[in-house]
């Protein structure tokens, strides 16, 4: 069965004002199955005798019907230089289709930016909408436009253990193709103890490697997740799990590593210029591109997050984020974070490119969460209003995990996760 997915709207957009584009994302998040939709013709980089066929005769590998698919182009990047200059001497639309699991290992290769001919478009794993586990009753790019929706559902046919199997499973293509929710969390498993073999990765970045160091950043990633945890923390947590000490240049490294593979992606925190002597934090909110490594990384599966609400909770909101990432791809929204050292936060900002924001708590659900984050929403709205010059939030909303979809007296939504969409 083939899902479709959200991003295809943006690859077939996107190809009819540029000359090539790049999409990038994580292993086996399903790039190379969605843009072969688009594709006339396609080469895979990604054998040895190929790569070095391709290094040899890179005029070659452009030949062949348009749209023309190069799949791990990364592993060859001079690439990018021949199809610059190709675009340069017949500029047509939607010409090439590059796919890339990781950065290049050698930037200096590349000699320019591509800006006005290679459009670059990140790729996320599944969410709930693709997968067809969301019944797609509160439309985010909807409500932006229309905040009087009048939306309810007692969903009531979800448990918090479905969420915690979803969010353990993930979203790669895999694992939401298995019919057992047991055996689609295993192949996630294998999935990320897959991520460690480097040994003969064509970036030798990733050759140089330590496995125990990756393993234990990613652990202290995962305990940190939803966090605005410091460098410092996460550097004395990995020296405790691997027995020695690391310096910083080390750890800027291997975290640079998780995110040339697409695996870590942080939130920044959002300024709203509020003309107070609050001052705002902005330290980095630790997030994952998918959740499920996360619950791999530390080792707990479904029945460990019920049985500890207060870990759910974290795990919980960067799968919200995840989720709110997919749905607004089209949008082309930043999703920020917003925290000041009187203590008031907002879980997630989102801010499209027309100024326009919302503001969203994210809780697992009952009425004492919800009402917590009712009381911080409104808190914000005011300071924002009354302090800022920014202009109101569209509207405020609480993501839950389970519960009913409705709309407050005071006009917040309650949006239970499986019931979200674009």
């Amino acid at each position: 069965m083939y899902y479709n997915r959200i991003i295809e709207n943006i690859i077939s957009d996107t190809l009819k004002v540029s000359g090539a584009i790049l999409v990038e994302g994580p292993k086996f998040c399903g790039k190379t199955t969605s843009c072969s939709k688009f594709a006339k013709s396609s080469i895979s980089l990604n054998t040895k005798q190929i790569i070095e066929y391709a290094k040899l005769n890179p005029n070659d590998i452009l030949k062949g019907d348009y749209p023309k698919l190069i799949d791990e182009w990364q592993t060859v990047p001079d690439i990018w230089n021949y199809i610059k200059d190709d675009l340069d001497k017949e500029y047509i639309f939607g010409k090439y289709i590059l796919t890339g699991s990781t950065t290049p290992g050698n930037t200096n290769d590349i000699y320019h930016s591509g800006a006005g001919r290679i459009t670059k478009i990140i790729m996320n794993t599944m969410s709930l909408s693709e997968t067809l586990e969301s019944k797609k009753l509160f439309s985010i790019s909807k409500t932006f436009s229309d905040n009087e929706l009048n939306v309810s559902d007692l969903n009531n046919d979800i448990d918090l253990l479905s969420i915690a199997k979803f969010i353990c499973r993930g979203g790669w293509p895999l694992s939401v193709k298995s019919s057992s929710i047991d055996d689609s969390i295993e192949i996630t498993r294998n999935y990320y103890n897959g991520l460690f073999n480097f040994e003969y990765s064509e970036n030798e970045r990733f050759r140089n490697l330590k496995t125990n160091i990756i393993r234990a950043l990613l652990k202290s990633y995962a305990r940190n997740i939803s966090t605005e945890a410091s460098n410092t923390k996460i550097i004395t947590d990995i020296s405790e799990n691997i027995g020695r000490t690391i310096d910083f240049k080390t750890f800027l490294k291997y975290e640079q590593a998780l995110k040339d593979l697409y695996l870590i992606n942080n939130v920044e925190t959002w300024n709203p210029n509020i003309r107070s002597k609050t001052s705002i934090r902005s330290t980095p909110i630790k997030h994952f591109v998918d959740t499920s490594i996360a619950c791999a990384a530390l080792s707990v599966g479904p029945n460990d997050l019920i049985n500890d609400l207060k870990t759910f909770g974290f795990i919980f909101e960067d799968f919200v984020i995840h989720e709110l990432r997919v749905y607004l791809g089209k949008q082309k929204a930043n999703i920020l974070h917003y925290r000041d050292n009187a203590g008031l936060e907002c879980d997630a900002v989102i801010k499209l490119n027309n100024g326009d924001y919302a503001l969203a708590e994210i809780k697992l659900g009952g009425d004492e969460q919800i009402n917590e984050g009712a009381r911080h929403l409104k808190l914000l709205k005011n300071k924002i209003n009354e302090k800022s010059n920014e202009k109101p939030p569209t509207f405020l909303m609480i993501i839950t995990a389970v519960g009913p979809l409705y709309k407050r007296p005071d006009g917040i939504y309650v949006v239970p996760i499986n019931t979200l969409c674009e």
